[in-house]
């Protein structure tokens, strides 16, 4: 099974949420999810 690197995609997410001009909360309310799972994923943390 693949493994995401978590790191990488956190610049990810980051860098396409900032091409777009959304903040963290403006992204999170598009993905029904918290703002909070946004920067944990940005940060590299849990993607569950």
């Amino acid at each position: 099974m693949y493994e995401i690197d978590k790191a990488q995609f956190g610049r990810f997410v980051a860098e396409l949420r900032r091409e777009k001009n959304y903040t963290q909360k403006q992204l999170a309310e598009l993905l029904c999810i918290s703002d909070k799972a946004v920067s944990k994923w940005e940060r590299g943390g849990s993607l569950r």
